[in-house]
């Protein structure tokens, strides 16, 4: 290890901060928390919850986010901002004369790109059921599990919605990031967390809904074990957008008066908060109408239709649910296609409108795999036994991602000076504040570790009950 080198860009490298950047601390704010906010938070918090022993489940994974989740995410932002440059060229040159540490950076530039493949794919079923919700609301016809089997498992129109998802993520991005990215989000955001506070207070008032409350707030220690803590762990990590260069490309356009643990600090409570709120809309819902919490990955779109079915008005709060899901998705589409953008604007000196066409073309070819593979075109087409939506969703996961975790802890932690990077770390106050030591230890010896054991569970290494 070189502990003695520095994180201290070159002068070439701070005139390209030039560059185009969040306006204010509000719009970083709302744009990175947009990054983090997804289908995470409204599908796979809560179906992992469900199905991992609800509040046991909750504790540990806020337990994960702070001592992985916002560790990295303060490497993120401080080498982003650093060096304001894409991902790529920001960990190529964050250690002086080790350049292969832009590995970080490609493997995030791949990750962001299979995760696209696969997350439009499922982005174009919410869409589609935001105006399948509202056909059934003005037609009162139920949506069944056969309505979501046909969707996904058919061929033009699956494809017609990954179309329109992308086309739509792509206009946000070639737009800019203050006049689209921070726009949008900034606008979006108070939407979403409204749409969800009318979810909650009506799943509130139902009969039985105290149940559904105690299950996600109430942990039974004895469903703790080391199957729900590496899920929790495994689940904070992907859910906010880490590992996979997004923080990274959104740390380079941090103004320079932003606090960067703050600032992700609160990103992190805002994530977690969005996620319990869909809890708090899911769960006494479904206590109350006598489903089950273990829904799996069909909670979205078999068990909360039919339970919201049963419910007075619920054909209105179906199709809000599934309004403020597809906004859900926006943010984070737009923080993975600016990662390869941002390499194909600085480094291949595309304008950015073409950067965002070609990034969208790249991912929608890919997606058109990922979306044919569940339907009968593509289904027996399989790659080391995956399908195409499998196997990007491994590939990035439970590969690419932990990989890059535990790579960007080490050069944080260990290969950049102290020095240099509480300097970055701290800027904005006059003395260090008190959270740099215990932040620092977190970031050198408990994340790189925890991190490590996501990877090895994910690839089979290890197996804990």
């Amino acid at each position: 290890m070189t502990p003695d080198v520095q994180l201290n860009p070159s002068a070439a490298v701070r005139t390209e901060a030039r560059r185009d950047a969040f306006a204010s601390n509000l719009g970083a704010f709302a744009a990175t928390v947009g990054s983090a906010i997804g289908l995470g938070n409204i599908w796979k918090f809560p179906y992992l919850t469900g199905s991992n022993g609800g509040a046991a489940f909750v504790l540990t994974y806020l337990l994960a986010v702070a001592l992985v989740g916002v560790p990295v995410m303060v490497v993120e932002h401080a080498i982003g901002r650093r060096m304001r440059l894409d991902a790529v060229r920001a960990y190529g040159r964050a250690v002086p004369g080790q350049p292969f540490w832009a590995a970080i950076g490609w493997a995030g530039f791949v990750s962001a790109v299979f995760i696209m493949a696969f997350y439009t794919d499922v982005a174009g079923w919410v869409f589609a059921y935001v105006f399948k919700s509202a056909a059934a609301l003005r037609t009162g016809a139920p949506l069944t599990s056969a309505t979501f089997g046909a969707l996904a498992g058919g061929t033009w129109e699956p494809l017609l919605w990954q179309a329109l998802v992308t086309v739509l993520t792509c206009w946000i991005i070639a737009t800019g990031v203050s006049k689209g990215i921070e726009r949008v989000t900034k606008t979006l955001m108070p939407v979403l967390f409204t749409l969800l506070l009318v979810c909650d207070v009506r799943a509130l008032t139902l009969p039985g809904a105290a149940h559904g409350v105690a299950y996600l707030f109430r942990p039974d220690l004895s469903k703790l074990t080391a199957s729900v803590l590496l899920a929790a762990l495994g689940l904070a990590f992907f859910k906010l957008s880490l590992g996979m260069g997004t923080m990274t490309t959104y740390g380079s356009y941090l103004p320079d008066q932003t606090r960067i643990v703050p600032n992700a600090a609160r990103v992190a409570l805002a994530d977690t908060l969005v996620s319990l709120l869909a809890g708090l809309a899911i769960f006494p819902t479904v206590f109350a109408f006598g489903g089950t919490p273990a829904g799996g990955p069909g909670l979205l779109f078999n068990t909360i239709p039919l339970v919201f079915s049963r419910m007075p008005a619920g054909g209105l709060f179906t199709f809000l649910f599934f309004v403020l899901s597809a906004i859900a998705t926006i943010g984070a589409m737009v923080s993975l296609m600016e990662v390869p953008v941002a390499w194909f604007v600085e480094k291949g000196h595309l304008r950015r409108p073409a950067a965002a066409i070609v990034t969208a073309a790249i991912m929608f070819a890919l997606g058109v795999l990922a979306t044919l593979s569940q339907s009968p075109v593509l289904a027996d087409v399989k790659l080391f036994g995956k399908t195409f939506f499998d196997l990007f969703d491994f590939a990035s996961s439970n590969v690419l991602l932990p990989v890059g975790g535990v790579a960007i802890a080490i050069v944080g932690g260990w290969l950049v000076s102290r020095r240099s990077f509480v300097e970055e770390m701290d800027r904005g106050y006059a003395s260090a504040p008190r959270y740099e030591r215990p932040l620092y230890a977190l970031i050198r010896y408990v994340a790189p570790v925890l991190i490590l054991l996501i990877l090895l569970n994910s690839l089979g290494v290890i197996r804990l009950a």
